[in-house]
This record gives C-alpha cells, sequence and structure tokens, in this order.
C-alpha cells in the first residue's frame, strides 16, 4: 500500500513502524472473513482492512473523528485477522499506534474517560483489585445480573491452592498477574502440582505483577510499559540464575510478555534485558507438551469427560500456538467435541467485555451456542478472561486445562 505519511510522524518510532506496517497491506480482504466484528456487523469499517485505511488517512494527517475512534474501539484486536493475512501484516500493532493517535485527537465522554480511568485504576493492582472482588462476591445476589454474571462465586475462585514447596534442581517462574489470582487462584497452585510431579519447581518472582496489557490497551502506554520494567527488573536476577522458562498460565499475558523485546526495543536500559525476558517467556501448553512423555507416566487411568477446548484468540493468533494443548489433552486420554468457527473471539478481549458490552454479549451467545452444539460435559481453555467470560453466558464447567490434567494425577 503506498502511504504519505504527515511529516509530525513520520519520522518518529511509531510513524516509521506504523509506515511499514501498512506497506505491507495489499488491501486483498481476506481478513474480513475471519474479523469477528465484521461478521457481526457487516461494515467494511469494522473489519480489519476498512480500519486499516482509517488508520492511513489519520496517519497522512487527514482529521480524525468520533466516528474513526469508533470504529477502532469496536476491535478486539483478537488478532485473527494476522492469521489470516498473506501478507503478514502486523495488524496488532497498527491499531494501538492507531488508537494512541486517535485518542490525541478526539475527547471521549466524560463517562467513557473515568470508566477507562477506573479499570486501570483497579484491574491491574492486585492488592485493590482482590479486595473489590470479594466485596462483590458478598454482594453478588443483589447485583444486577449483567454485572453479577462477571464475578464468580466464592467457592468457584476458592479451589484448593495448595502448591509444593519448590524441591527440585529444575526451576521455572510464573507470573502470577492481576486479575487471575483473585478470579481462579487455583490455576497457577494446579500447574504447580503438575510440574512438581514432572520434576519441576514453579517459583514466583515476588514483585512480579501485571503484564502491562490491560493499561496499554487502554491507551495509558507510558503505565502498561512500567509494568513491563517492573517484571523484568523482578525476574532478571532468576534468569541470570538459569531458570529453565518464565511459564504463563493465561496466554493473554504471554502474547504480552513475548513482544516485551520489540516493545522496549527503543529503551536503551530495558531493550536488551526484555528481549531475553521474551526469548525465556512459554505458555504453559508449551512446557507441558515438551513434557508429555513424563506425564503419561504420573496421571492416573479411568474414564475421561468430554472437553471443548476454546483455544483463546491471545493463544491462536496472539501467539501463534496452535493444535499444542488439544494434541496434548488427547494424547492424556480425554475425546475433545468440536466448536464450529474456533477462530473466531468469544468476546472477551480485555477490557471489551466491558467497554464494549453488546458486541462483546453477541459474540459470547455465538461462542456458547457453538461450544454447546457438541454436548460437552466441562469447556476447557488457557486464558482467564475467556474462562469467566464463557462461565458467565453457560451452566457447562468452564475450567482452565491444566486443572484438569492436575485432577488426573
Amino acid at each position: 500500500m503506498k502511504t504519505n505519511l504527515a511529516p509530525s510522524i513520520k519520522d518518529t518510532p511509531e510513524g516509521k513502524e506504523a509506515g511499514d506496517i501498512l506497506r505491507t497491506c495489499v488491501h486483498c480482504g481476506f481478513c474480513n472473513a475471519t474479523c469477528p466484528t465484521y461478521q457481526l456487523l457487516g461494515d467494511e469499517l469494522d473489519g480489519p482492512r476498512g480500519r486499516i485505511y482509517l488508520m492511513k488517512e489519520m496517519l497522512e494527517g487527514n482529521r480524525v473523528t468520533a466516528k474513526t475512534q469508533l470504529h477502532l474501539d469496536r476491535c478486539l484486536t483478537c488478532r485473527s485477522c494476522e492469521s489470516t493475512c498473506p501478507s503478514g501484516v502486523k495488524y496488532g500493532r497498527l491499531v494501538d499506534i492507531g488508537r494512541h493517535i486517535a485518542d490525541k485527537h478526539v475527547d471521549r465522554p466524560l463517562s467513557e474517560r473515568l470508566k477507562r480511568k477506573a479499570l486501570n485504576a483497579v484491574i491491574p493492582k492486585g492488592q485493590v483489585f482482590s479486595p473489590l472482588m470479594k466485596l462483590g462476591q458478598s454482594f453478588k445476589p443483589f447485583l444486577p445480573s449483567v454485572l453479577g454474571k462477571k464475578i464468580p462465586s466464592a467457592a468457584a475462585s476458592a479451589r484448593t491452592t495448595r502448591r509444593p514447596a519448590p524441591r527440585h534442581e529444575r526451576k521455572m517462574l510464573v507470573l502470577e498477574g492481576c486479575a487471575q489470582p483473585s478470579l481462579a487462584p487455583n490455576i497457577n497452585a494446579a500447574a504447580a502440582r503438575v510440574l512438581d510431579k514432572i520434576g519441576v519447581s514453579l517459583i514466583v518472582a515476588p514483585n512480579a505483577g501485571c503484564c502491562g496489557a490491560l493499561s496499554y490497551h487502554l491507551d495509558y502506554q507510558d503505565e502498561g510499559l512500567n509494568y513491563m520494567r517492573q517484571n523484568i527488573d523482578a525476574w532478571w536476577p532468576y534468569a541470570n540464575q538459569g531458570v529453565e522458562a518464565i511459564v504463563m498460565t493465561a496466554s493473554g499475558c504471554g502474547t504480552t510478555v513475548k513482544e516485551y523485546g520489540h516493545m522496549l526495543r527503543n529503551d536503551a536500559r530495558y531493550a536488551a534485558k526484555a528481549e531475553r525476558i521474551s526469548e525465556l517467556t512459554k505458555d504453559i501448553c508449551e512446557v507441558m507438551s515438551a513434557a508429555q512423555d513424563e506425564l503419561l507416566k504420573v496421571i492416573r487411568q479411568g474414564p475421561r469427560p468430554k472437553i471443548a477446548f476454546h483455544p483463546p484468540c491471545s493463544l491462536q493468533h496472539g501467539q501463534q500456538i496452535k493444535d499444542v494443548t488439544e494434541n496434548l489433552l488427547r494424547a492424556l486420554g480425554y475425546t475433545l467435541t468440536p466448536i464450529p468457527d474456533a477462530h473466531l473471539c468469544c468476546g472477551s478481549a480485555g477490557t471489551y467485555s466491558i467497554l464494549q458490552e453488546d458486541l462483546a454479549q453477541r459474540l459470547l451467545r455465538n461462542k456458547v451456542e457453538a461450544i454447546a452444539s457438541g454436548k460437552p460435559e466441562v469447556v476447557a481453555s488457557a486464558n482467564i478472561g475467556c474462562l469467566t467470560h464463557i462461565q458467565s453466558g453457560t451452566t457447562i464447567p468452564v475450567k482452565h486445562w491444566i486443572e484438569l490434567v492436575d485432577e488426573l494425577i
């Protein structure tokens, strides 16, 4: 695509990156075929090709309007278009740049600014989010149904959290994250118990926290980058001591941490460290798949429930990890039920289910219907946002797949 970026941006790091991305796009439109919002709305400007055109116009210095901002906001950043694109357009990076520029030119309504500010002030900070979650659970029966469905019951979020003490020579780090410890504390505990059985101790760096994705995608980019630096500082001593990997049990966090090297490439103090941290980062499915033979020796035999595995967008499109978890679960004896259009987003997408509730609920209904069509007994996924969002729309139990593996041991 031919571009002529405005002088004010063309020589900036953002401008150079955006220009390179725009020039790879051939405007073929294959991306629209797998874009969830284009499928729902049928509007060219609510598909990747139309949004790329809007961003090109904006970057070339044309007037930015609330309409431009709206169409960019409606994007889930699911990156399904990246899996489809024959030209390798890095759409996820482009839309982050586009939103950042749009927000500089268009003032959001006060209610929207306050909502985004509140989300950024609460969710990434575990010490704030945790007590508010407990309060919400206490008042869950009295909350509006739409809000109540988003809050897991106290019983659901309080499964056993016992973790084995570190005792093995082999060690890996795990990111606790921000919301997951309150919403589903058993996930990382289950990962620790499973890895312990195959000779790996899973440890936590005390000062690591939010991966930075939520703030960054809400356009608090500097704050998001600071969360990334904080994690790098927390993990760096362990990286120097030979830790084997940094394990991600939330694929959304994993997508972001694997991109730390790119996000901080212009930071002289952190660029090399960020690259190393990204290299060490592995989704839990990559770790367990590599240890499949050891895992098969420690699991119990017997009947297995039929499960539907929902592959999060951050796993299949963001990290481009496809079929790894599914193949591992089949090797462990599970029967996987089919999910039509499994490439489409469930509607969670970080804060999307709150900021774009109508579209998120429509996507959720479609996803739950697709999942239920195979009549599974359990739904498994790999990202905390997907787990809580899907559970709000179905009575079928929804768990992280590593919890299912833990139950076999």
